[in-house]
């Protein structure tokens, strides 16, 4: 299974981004935009963790979501990986006054750990996906599109543990299925 842990933000955050991104979706080739049903905030990813692990890696979770009370967050501008002048991705960032999410996100990664569904060893750097560029590209450009923008803020309550389907989305694109909800203390 291909499984991620994310934190997925309310239709009305979600709304106000697409609406943001459309006039720029339109203007824009080279491009290939992300679904707004996919916009997340991954907290811990697993390339390929055996099925029988999900029953103790969401025992685990339910622990770590225990342990963190709810807390706020915003999108806030943009920026690309792996860098603004060679960009293959762009992303809108994440607004996290109180620094909730770095200490949600190591321990999710430890509950990840500790059920045997070892998260890939990327640093986390909080964002969300909108789009990925077909070749590397210089993208100044589009994040001064975003360096004004932000989101409503929304009350985080849950964590989400997400089941990944490669190739089976629209436009062959993965299809998410929701395999838990978690709620935070």
């Amino acid at each position: 299974m291909r499984l991620f842990a994310a934190i997925v933000p309310p239709e009305q955050v979600l709304e106000d981004l697409e609406e943001h991104l459309a006039p720029r979706v339109e203007a824009s080739d080279g491009i290939r935009w992300t679904d707004p049903s996919q916009w997340h905030v991954t907290l811990a990813f697993c390339p390929a963790a055996p099925d029988r692990l999900l029953d103790d890696l969401t025992e685990r979770l339910t622990h770590a979501g225990h342990r963190t009370k709810p807390f706020t967050l915003a999108l806030l501008g943009a920026g690309t990986f792996p860098n603004p002048y060679a960009a293959r991705t762009l992303w809108a960032g994440i607004a996290d006054a109180g620094g909730a999410l770095s200490p949600l996100s190591a321990s999710v990664r430890g509950a990840f750990n500790k059920s045997g569904a070892t998260p890939d060893g990327t640093r986390f750097h909080p964002h969300v996906t909108l789009g990925r560029f077909r070749r590397p590209t210089e993208a100044t450009r589009w994040i001064r599109a975003f360096s004004a923008y932000e989101s409503p803020e929304w009350r985080v309550g849950a964590i989400h543990l997400i089941e990944s389907h490669l190739g089976e989305g629209r436009r062959r694109r993965p299809r998410y299925e929701i395999v838990a909800e978690i709620p935070l203390a």
